[in-house]
């Protein structure tokens, strides 16, 4: 079920935010595993996108990761306080990657609720890529992780979405990014209530 490492090497980054949607993301860390179900990612093309680390062929320590080869975790700090996940693809050199912005609950719920002193009833838990990582645990160290190890990997549980329940609508503050702040490569699962705020479509 886990999914192999050729998935990652698929070039089409908005096609893989799309699929991303209803695969399992799990972490393992001291011995505690926690999982939750992709519902909802946004898409980064490479060094043509202004929304993207990598904008113009931009390399920094922060950004090297993005240009691995698909199947690693690049993991950054945002606003100094979140760590936000993303699942890097494609071929080396060429440095797509793909946000999770929220997670529905799944597997580890009690190590879920500690981690984020809150209930998993409760959206916020997992709502937003912040809590998502936080939910899942995961911090820098899993920058550059391998996708396919046994600390942090995705796996496909067969569920599937229909094309009309998923939306397509800009991505999240990204409005520096110009005219690409108004590219539809923010994908999420319609009425799932883990997705992040807003929602509407």
């Amino acid at each position: 079920m886990k999914l192999p490492f050729s998935y990652y090497l698929n070039r089409d980054v908005i096609f893989l935010a799309q699929d991303l949607l209803g695969k399992v993301l799990y972490t393992a860390t001291d011995g505690e595993v926690t999982a939750g179900v992709i519902v909802e990612t946004e898409a980064y093309f490479g060094i043509q996108d202004k929304a993207s680390h990598a904008y113009g062929g931009r390399r920094t320590d922060r950004t090297e990761t993005m240009y691995s080869q698909g199947g690693v975790a690049y993991v950054y700090l945002c606003y100094g306080i979140h760590n936000l996940f993303n699942v890097v693809t494609s071929v080396e050199g060429e440095p797509h990657a793909v946000l999770v912005r929220a997670v529905e609950p799944l597997a580890g719920l009690a190590i879920m609720e500690l981690r984020r002193n809150m209930s998993v009833a409760k959206p916020a838990i997992s709502s937003g890529p912040g809590s998502a990582a936080k939910a899942l645990g995961i911090d820098r160290c899993f920058n550059k992780k391998d996708l396919t190890g046994n600390e942090i990997w995705i796996e496909d549980h067969g569920i599937r979405y229909a094309p009309n329940d998923i939306a397509a609508t800009p991505r999240v503050g990204v409005a520096y990014a110009q005219e690409d702040a108004l590219l539809p490569w923010r994908f999420f699962v319609k009425g799932n209530k883990y997705v992040s705020k807003p929602n509407t479509y």
